[in-house]
């Protein structure tokens, strides 16, 4: 169902005018974050797995969809394992300047909830987020069929705003926030986050407002 939705959104995307490519962390091999910091001090992270890869398509993008069905109000640990190892992407804002949007289903509900954390992640990626959707199927079987429908229209509306380069004002308050919390904590971690510090330096980040 989840990968139903994804592909669902990526084809309105798609015929809106977009090259699209499906990610599938069910297919890949990402082993869980060690907290060893060395993403923050180096710019890599030392395991030997599928990460740099996933990394690699997403910061080659210019929107992303997440998707994950929910387990007990959240993503599923694969989803989670990808999100903890992007913590320097969130240190070094990868996704500034670009848009995304979350699926999900699920089973008895929240769904919304679900949804909500992953666009929360991307906003604190940096990302504009341009919608959401998702469908209890345990008491309505056909509410994937009106998921799929409205992942379909967001998908499309997901490429509209890379086009228009549209701006959110209540997010950009929000991405204003997180990058004036990130300056304090990158400034007064200077050396064991070198990567990051000498990143911010060359984006000009460090003496914004």
């Amino acid at each position: 169902m989840t990968l139903r939705l994804v592909e669902t959104a990526l084809e309105g995307a798609r015929q809106a005018g977009a090259e699209v490519e499906v990610v599938d962390l069910a297919s890949l091999r990402i082993h869980d974050c060690k907290g060893c910091g060395a993403c923050y001090k180096t710019g890599r992270c030392p395991q030997d797995d599928d990460f740099g890869y996933v990394m690699g398509r997403i910061a080659a993008a210019d929107g992303v969809v997440l998707g994950s069905p929910a387990y007990f109000d959240s993503v599923t640990p694969r989803m989670m394992t990808l999100m903890d190892r992007m913590s320097d992407a969130i240190h070094c804002q990868r996704l500034r300047g670009r848009y995304g949007c979350s699926v999900c289903p699920a089973g008895t509900g929240g769904e919304g909830r679900v949804v909500g954390y992953m666009n929360g992640f991307l906003v604190a990626c940096g990302a504009s987020v341009t919608g959401g959707t998702g469908a209890a199927l345990g008491s309505d079987p056909g509410a994937i069929d009106r998921a799929a429908e409205a992942a379909h229209a967001m998908g499309m509306d997901l490429a509209a705003a890379i086009r228009e380069k549209r701006v959110y004002p209540d997010q950009a308050d929000r991405h204003r926030a997180i990058m004036k919390w990130l300056r304090c904590r990158i400034v007064a971690n200077k050396e064991p986050w070198a990567h990051d510090y000498f990143y911010w330096a060359q984006q000009g980040w460090l003496l914004s407002d």
